[in-house]
């Protein structure tokens, strides 16, 4: 009987940088006080759109019915997408509804609802220590900042011990495979790259997951491509990533996080709907709140997806990627400390 032919093409074989020993901490870790103060200058455009939409709103005034509907257009007009203003209104009306109210006093009430939002998406990336490697496939479309995303987790990792692999699955995009070498030689993770450009990215998600289970690897991180001008073409190469991925680990990928950029605002939710249908999407990560006006589509992507929401990301070094806290996001995004 005749044998089913290979996924893919057997080529010349994926480098793959010698794995060393873990590596001593690239930095101090960053104390949660200095995340914060980071955090919430990072969100300052975001406040001001927010918080100038509400100045003048509520100065002892009465929460009436126009009131409220004033703060309904300033949060939809501030990125926290319409379920969620309906949600923090409904919430004032019958809390409040009648009452004079101030601007801090609005600035509190509306950072606990926001908080009461993002609560049950704040869950931190946890590694399945039964599973040699974790496989994390990482998905987004090109300039959300996916590779960065991958180094940082990398260093992390790398810094708590553990043995990581990067994959450089953007097989089409030198930049990414010269990007992630960088990153690799500078992290002290191991890297497995493509032979040439434009190379089977299942083939070398196989190879590297069958190098990284020989080699006791703790984590492997598959970067992907993002090119969404041919939807059908990137749904077809990520399902395979995942098909032949599950020949050698029928439980793999463990994670998929789709990486987003907060500046792109509402465009955010369309992309977590189309990477939806492509992977099983499993979390997100939010990058480049530093400076972004639009740092409220992370409350509208909560209450429309409901997604685990990992790690927001408001600079460069591995330390700006951190977990996502609620409390910590909704007072930032108020203004407050």
């Amino acid at each position: 009987m005749p044998q089913p032919e290979p996924e893919h093409e057997p080529g010349p074989p994926a480098s793959l940088l010698a794995q060393p020993e873990p590596a001593a901490p690239a930095e101090e870790p960053t104390a949660r006080g200095g995340f914060f103060t980071r955090l919430k200058a990072g969100l300052s455009r975001s406040t001001a759109k927010l918080t100038d939409g509400l100045t003048g709103l509520f100065t002892k005034r009465k929460l009436d019915d126009a009131a409220l509907e004033e703060l309904e257009e300033a949060l939809i007009t501030a990125d926290l997408g319409v379920a969620a203003a309906q949600r923090i209104v409904t919430a004032f009306r019958r809390t409040r509804f009648g009452k004079e109210v101030g601007d801090q006093e609005v600035r509190e009430a509306l950072a606990a609802e926001i908080a009461t939002i993002l609560e049950p998406v704040a869950k931190p990336l946890v590694l399945d220590g039964a599973k040699r490697p974790h496989v994390v496939l990482v998905v987004g479309v090109n300039g959300t900042g996916k590779t960065t995303t991958i180094a940082k987790l990398g260093q992390q990792f790398r810094e708590q011990g553990k043995r990581v692999t990067f994959v450089a699955g953007d097989t089409f995009r030198a930049a990414a495979v010269e990007q992630l070498q960088i990153w690799g030689n500078r992290t002290g993770c191991a890297v497995v790259a493509p032979a040439k450009e434009g190379a089977d990215a299942a083939g070398l998600a196989f190879d590297a997951l069958k190098q990284a289970q020989a080699q006791g690897t703790e984590v492997l991180l598959v970067d992907t491509a993002g090119r969404l001008h041919n939807k059908a073409a990137l749904m077809e190469e990520l399902r395979k990533v995942v098909r032949v991925m599950r020949r050698l680990d029928e439980t793999a990928p463990h994670s998929v996080l789709l990486v987003l950029d907060a500046t792109t605002g509402q465009n955010a939710t369309q992309q977590c709907k189309v990477f939806g249908e492509m992977v099983d999407v499993t979390g997100l990560v939010v990058t480049k709140l530093d400076g972004s006006a639009k740092g409220g589509i992370v409350v509208a992507l909560a209450e429309e997806f409901g997604l685990p929401v990992h790690a927001v990301g408001v600079g460069e070094k591995a330390a700006d990627l951190r977990p996502f806290s609620a409390r910590d996001y909704a007072r930032s995004l108020l203004g407050l400390g």
